[in-house]
């Protein structure tokens, strides 16, 4: 058992390392072989450990929630963060195609064209922007003319709305929301109270700061 455990603590590592080295490009867009990859990975690192039993699989499971939660404290680390997590690449700067950093990552024009359009730029000369993410996903970035029209723009200043919270729950109320909302469960009541409704015909309620009001919606006959 104990060499079982051994096998699967540096295969858990070797793969990590493996995907690292493979890059981002294996996390973005899932080509066929980017799959295949993935799945021959995954075969050949379980299929090398055998789990002798109950207590054996509970220790392996302890022992990757261990290597997931080092591994994640490491790579909180400045000196660390860049192998463990991976850094962004640029791929379109100012319209242009960073070509070389598509070839240091191995990341095809087609993948990058494929995911511009999937933005709605299909033409690259409207990206100012086009980021590869260490996650794998792609951060697009329009150039002025194109980017959405927003408030500012318009010299207009929107009165704040406020995050909706969650204050009841298919009729439980959440105590630690209204909390949040710095409300009481006797205002909660009293809401309720105005509006008519038994708490345990409530489906979903919410409420918002700097907000007295309280939206309800109720279980559906």
């Amino acid at each position: 058992m104990i060499l079982e455990t051994l096998k699967l603590s540096g295969l858990f590592i070797s793969v990590f390392i493996v995907m690292r080295l493979l890059g981002k490009t294996l996390l973005s867009q899932w080509t066929a072989y980017d799959l295949v990859t993935v799945i021959f990975l995954s075969y050949s690192a379980l299929g090398a450990v055998k789990i002798e039993g109950f207590f054996h699989a509970l220790l392996c499971i302890i022992l990757i929630g261990f290597f997931y939660l080092t591994l994640s404290r490491l790579s909180l680390r400045e000196a660390l963060t860049r192998f463990i997590i991976g850094e962004p690449t640029i791929l379109i700067k100012n319209g242009e195609i960073a070509q070389k950093n598509l070839k240091q990552i191995r990341y095809s024009i087609t993948e990058l064209l494929s995911s511009i359009r999937s933005f709605g730029y299909p033409d690259i000369q409207d990206v100012e922007y086009a980021i590869l993410e260490p996650n794998g996903h792609m951060s697009i970035i329009p150039k002025n003319h194109l980017r959405t029209l927003t408030p500012k723009d318009l010299n207009i200043n929107p009165e704040y709305q406020g995050l909706p919270i969650t204050v009841i729950a298919e009729g439980r109320i959440k105590h630690k929301n209204l909390a949040l909302l710095n409300k009481s469960e006797e205002w909660l009541k009293s809401e309720l109270e105005r509006k008519e409704y038994n708490l345990k015909a409530i489906f979903y309620a919410y409420g918002k700061e700097d907000n007295e009001s309280l939206t309800i919606f109720p279980y559906q006959k």
